[in-house]
């Protein structure tokens, strides 16, 4: 029976926008089994990308409200479900993604045994085929690399996407964190993840993250400067967090860059050029490109556009001013959501999973298991 539910919510995780692929020697399921219970996978079959309370889940899941409230608290502390809260309303839930989401909650709970597992399934669940449907994740420039010519926008520069938020949460990078737990230490800072969460932020209440004020966050992307760490924030003009990510740890970033055209997969607006007048061939971004996409040619370095991610970091440590950014083509740009929700939804439309009709099924069912829980409370 157990089994059973497990290989059930493999398949209702992957209906999700981010997908959770099944592999043939089943290391989807076992990793299920390490981060769920059996009551809380078969509870967690009855949410979805619509934020309900937990009287209307009870109805969908036949069980009592208190029950529901019990299951919801505790996979919420373990990182399992999402919680909305809005002022005035009880809080609300919905299913979580399990990359990015779920998976990156654990940075709190891993252990040798899920790092393992994870490490052997990370290619496949992040696939550049899926990841280029819809990046959930894109890369903005380091803000020294930009030269006011550029003509960046708000949501294209860091400091500024920053300067909106007024709530800030640093937490542990859980890519390194699981590296670490195989032996494999990074010499690169682990503290570099930035979320923009209330008081009620999961990393606070489970007392994995830590505050930060607008000056330790600047701070701490200039850190990320200095480590030769890429930004990447969430795929959306309002962002939720941004990662400080290294391409010897970050999973995303070891498994693109495998591929031979890591710059067309990798949601960025940007690309760096060599000045070849202007190039000593110092080698100093031979070592910052966190992607492979330099080489030489005799003592010249050149910049392979295909892999390119226009992250900056050679930009800016070239003692000769040798190389800088510049933008793509219009054709080329990526589409960048107003919200990481907008996102979600793009993904899922595109993988197949969701349209109209069945977006309007899902509210549908939402609103009549409401009524159906406002009716047995009165």
């Amino acid at each position: 029976m157990s089994a059973s539910i497990y290989h059930k919510l493999a398949k209702h995780l992957d209906n999700q926008p981010g997908g959770y692929p099944s592999t043939p020697d089943g290391v989807e399921i076992r990793i299920l089994k390490l981060l769920f219970t059996p009551d809380e996978a078969e509870f967690a079959l009855h949410l979805n990308m619509i934020a309900e309370e937990p009287s209307t889940l009870a109805v969908r899941a036949g069980i009592s409200t208190e029950k529901a409230q019990k299951l919801l608290d505790n996979m919420t502390t373990k990182g399992l479900v999402f919680k909305v809260r809005k002022d005035g309303k009880p809080d609300s839930y919905m299913a979580g993604q399990f990359i990015v989401g779920i998976w990156e909650l654990q940075v709190g709970r891993l252990t040798p045994e899920l790092a393992r597992e994870m490490e052997a399934y990370m290619p496949l669940v992040l696939s550049a085929d899926v990841w280029q449907k819809t990046p959930q994740m894109r890369v903005i420039p380091i803000n020294k690399s930009i030269d006011p010519e550029l003509r960046v926008m708000t949501y294209e520069n860091a400091e500024a996407l920053v300067r909106t938020k007024t709530n800030f949460v640093i937490t542990p990078c859980i890519c390194r964190k699981e590296k670490a737990l195989k032996g494999q230490i990074c010499q690169k800072p682990t503290e570099t993840c930035i979320t923009f969460g209330s008081d009620e932020d999961f990393f606070l209440k489970t007392g994995v993250g830590r505050k930060a004020s607008l000056d330790e966050v600047l701070e701490l992307l200039s850190v990320a400067d200095k480590a030769g760490l890429v930004l990447q924030p969430t795929n959306g003009k309002d962002i939720s967090w941004i990662c400080c990510c290294c391409g010897c740890c970050c999973a995303l970033l070891r498994n693109i860059k495998k591929i031979p055209n890591p710059g067309e997969i990798i949601a960025s607006p940007f690309y760096a050029v060599v000045d070849e007048d202007l190039c000593t061939g110092c080698g100093i971004c031979l070592n910052r490109c966190q992607i492979d996409a330099i080489s030489f040619n005799g003592d010249i370095a050149e910049i392979k556009k295909r892999r390119c991610i226009g992250c900056g970091l050679c930009v800016t440590t070239c003692p000769w001013k040798a190389i800088t950014l510049k933008r793509k083509p219009m054709i080329e740009q990526p589409v960048i959501p107003k919200s990481f929700t907008m996102t979600y939804l793009r993904l899922a439309n595109k993988r197949g999973k969701i349209d109209p009709l069945s977006l309007s099924i899902m509210v549908g069912k939402s609103m009549k298991d409401r009524i159906k829980a406002r009716n047995k409370n009165d």
